[in-house]
């Protein structure tokens, strides 16, 4: 590429294009003066020859890239931009003091450092013989009087910061940054960075902080769901995070405002995170304060980390359970004793005798729920030995079912029986919901001949379904020694998205052990799968104490979404339960007109008041289907009480009110590792330098050493502005009709 200039005029161009071009004018100039000579109007035909000349000339310059460049000398002195980082992981303690710094402390804070830094006016000697200007700025620092929720939304901005230097900034020769490289607001530094290079401008950061994480251990979350039943207990899961370099045995305590507290033993493993649960017994209706803590271990240097508050509500039950089965067989008619004892069920049964009729008597129905608004009452539907045909189930109503689950967060749990009748639902919608592949060869299913036991997998041990005694210890005991099963479904394997809890300890095929209670979802809804129905001998010895509880916590736990907020006309369910900061929520609802079908016809919208009190109106979307179902989503801003106001804009009385807290999760943290990875990068591609605190002095040799600012060109390509083609026409039109004038044409 050649480049070349007239004054201010600039050209780049290849070699060959230049020759191109010296060859085309000549040949113009020189066909032009034949062309004057041989003309009987010699005047006329030179002026036309030199609008075409003037035309061609044009294009070829168009051709050799011109470019207009005009060159700004600034009048000021070059400036050095100094920035430090003042957020609330600079009160890390793990920077090594240098030698040249007083004190007598080995180790000080990052804030500490910097602020010495600071002092000291380390800058001094950029400014000496007037040679430079310096400009201080810091950032990240939370208001004096910042209140939880502005502290616990205060972050560190690296982009803004040096963006702000960049753009203020008047013949700009380098920027120092000074800070632990720890981003969370903004986008990446690495986008400011490029502006930098492009600018010519270096930056040079100063890492203050170590990359290893302090000794500590934290309690970095706690997923607690947002109610739990009166007398039942709550699953509370947490995790904990350990930057210590030994195991740690020690306890963690849950206790609630009204002093009552529970401990539970842990081990935590050395530089590892710890996922746990802990269960909590609600003993009161309404809302609760529990707080979650750990003791302070030795070798920890944060302790205000190890303790979180949250708030939980307890709630009376009522759970609608429909049983559907065609034989009474011994597992139908003790499930129905269980529930239809359980205070907080209300069971209906239809049994399909396939030789009686219907069942009769107390809790029984004689004929399936037709219309939506008589099945959407149920929160549970147990399938037993049924399948889809005469006497049984139409593929109508096996559809309805799985609408039921899958749009207004029913569940449904199956429970096949040797007669195999189950393997038919797969004509309907219901049959995909089932959560195992079966054999297709074996439908009266697998016989032993001698008693077979179960066991939890390491999902089944951590889940409230299966929990049957008062602690994971004790319900590891139980589960040890509950009676066996002699009949199992033909399960082959699970279906991928489930989970199994139990599996058979005997047998075994190409996939594993073979499941036995495996769980799934389905839309907003859950889906159970038992493949034996022998869990009515688990009376032996204890009689009713691990069957009915088992049968009574799966009716909680599948109902558990759907009654989050409920009432006459509307049901609200929203996921995650505890949002941080930052995440979207997202909205599933049901809404009834007067008679209790579903509302089709109409909208629904939410009132949504933020903690600080500004209150936002959304209308959720309508649903396909017949469900009278809809959706939406929200974005959690700031943390704290949110309130959900849900309502039918046409009957305002028939509104719900819910509320979501969001944990105050505070996004700047001490106790972090510096980001050491980002101030390199940063460095890296701004052709700066990444140095410590001892080399301090280095680095202003090494920007005293720098070469003065570039003079600020400002180019225009004239080859691409708006005129050039303009031009073009002009010249072309006036040759044009000066031929025409001229009687060429």
């Amino acid at each position: 590429m050649n480049h070349f200039n007239l004054g201010p005029l600039h050209f780049q161009a290849q070699t060959w294009l230049i020759v191109l071009v010296v060859i085309v004018l000549i040949a113009t100039i020189t066909l032009g003066v034949m062309a004057t000579r041989r003309s009987t109007r010699p005047n006329r035909t030179g002026t036309l020859e030199g609008l075409r000349l003037m035309c061609v000339l044009f294009v070829c310059v168009m051709l050799l890239g011109p470019e207009w460049r005009t060159v700004q000398e600034s009048d000021l002195q070059p400036e050095i931009a100094i920035v430090w980082d003042e957020s609330i992981s600079m009160d890390t303690e793990d920077a090594r003091r240098p030698e040249s710094m007083p004190g007598s402390e080995a180790i000080l804070t990052r804030r500490e450092l910097v602020g010495r830094l600071v002092d000291s006016e380390f800058w001094k000697p950029f400014e000496s013989d007037g040679k430079n200007r310096v400009t201080t700025a810091s950032f990240g620092a939370p208001s004096p009087d910042a209140d939880v929720i502005e502290l616990a939304m205060s972050g560190t901005d690296i982009n803004e910061a040096l963006g702000n230097s960049l753009a203020n900034g008047q013949n700009l020769r380098a920027a120092i940054f000074l800070g632990d490289g720890d981003w969370n607001l903004g986008t990446s530094p690495v986008g400011v960075s490029q502006q930098f290079r492009l600018k010519g401008v270096p930056i040079y950061t100063l890492a203050t902080g170590n990359n290893k994480r302090v000794p500590d251990l934290e309690l970095t979350s706690v997923n607690a769901p947002t109610y739990g039943i009166i007398g039942e207990n709550a699953q509370i899961p947490f995790t904990i995070e350990s930057s210590l370099a030994r195991d740690v045995r020690t306890q963690i305590r849950i206790k609630s405002d009204t002093g009552a507290e529970r401990y539970k033993d842990l081990t935590i493993r050395a530089n590892s995170t710890h996922y746990d649960s802990i269960l909590w017994r609600i003993e009161k209706e309404g809302a609760s304060t529990l707080s979650i803590s750990l003791p302070v271990t030795n070798g920890e240097l944060i302790e205000n980390n190890n303790s979180r508050d949250f708030v939980i509500s307890g709630k009376p039950e009522s759970i609608r359970v429909l049983v559907i089965e065609t034989l009474p067989r011994w597992e139908y008619r003790f499930i129905r004793n269980a529930l239809s004892r359980d205070p907080g069920v209300s069971v209906d049964c239809l049994l399909l005798h396939p030789d009686l009729g219907r069942g009769d008597g107390p809790d029984y129905i004689q004929e399936f729920p037709e219309k939506l608004e008589d099945l959407q009452k149920y929160d549970v539907i147990f399938i037993g030995d049924v399948g889809v045909g005469e006497g049984q189930l139409t593929v109508e109503q096996a559809d309805l079912i799985e609408g039921l689950v899958k749009s207004q967060a029913s569940g449904v749990v199956f429970i096949p029986g040797a007669k195999g009748n189950q393997f038919t639902l797969s004509k309907s919608n219901l049959g995909d919901l089932i959560p195992v592949i079966l054999n297709q060869d074996k439908k009266e299913g697998l016989s032993e001949s001698i008693e077979t036991t179960m066991r939890l997998t390491p999902e089944g041990e951590e889940s409230l379904l299966t929990m049957l005694g008062e602690s994971e210890s004790q319900n590891e005991t139980i589960w040890r020694n509950l009676p066996g099963f002699y009949w199992q479904a033909p399960v082959v394997r699970a279906k991928s998205g489930s989970t199994i809890l139990a599996e058979n300890e005997a047998r075994r095929n190409a996939y594993g052990r073979l499941p036995i209670i495996v769980t799934s979802r389905a839309g907003s809804g859950k889906v159970l799968y038992m493949a034996i129905d022998s869990a009515w001998r688990w009376r032996r010895g204890v009689e009713d104490l691990y069957h009915y509880r088992f049968w009574g916590q799966v009716a909680r736990w599948m109902s558990y979404q759907r009654n989050m907020a409920a009432g006459e006309r509307i049901r609200l369910f929203y996921t995650p339960e505890r949002p941080k900061p930052g995440d979207f929520v997202s909205l599933s609802a049901n809404a009834f007109d007067s008679n209790g079908a579903p509302l089709n016809d109409g909208v629904l919208q939410i009132d949504l008041t933020a903690p600080n009190g500004q209150i936002k109106r959304i209308e959720l979307a309508k649903e396909e289907g017949a469900w009278g179902s809809f959706s939406g989503r929200f974005k959690i801003s700031q943390p704290g009480e949110w309130n959900l106001n849900t309502f039918i804009p046409e009957e305002p009385a028939a509104a719900i009110e819910a509320k979501i807290i969001s944990q105050t999760d505070a996004i700047e943290k001490t106790g972090r590792p510096a980001r050491f990875e980002v101030l390199q990068e940063m460095s890296k591609i701004s052709r700066g330098r990444m140095v410590t605190a001892e080399k301090i002095d280095e680095l202003v040799k090494e920007i005293n050493a720098l070469p003065e600012p570039q003079p600020l060109v400002t180019s225009i390509k004239l080859w691409a502005h708006w005129l050039a083609p303009g031009i073009l026409i002009t010249l072309l039109s006036l040759f044009w009709v000066g031929r025409k004038l001229n009687g060429a044409f």
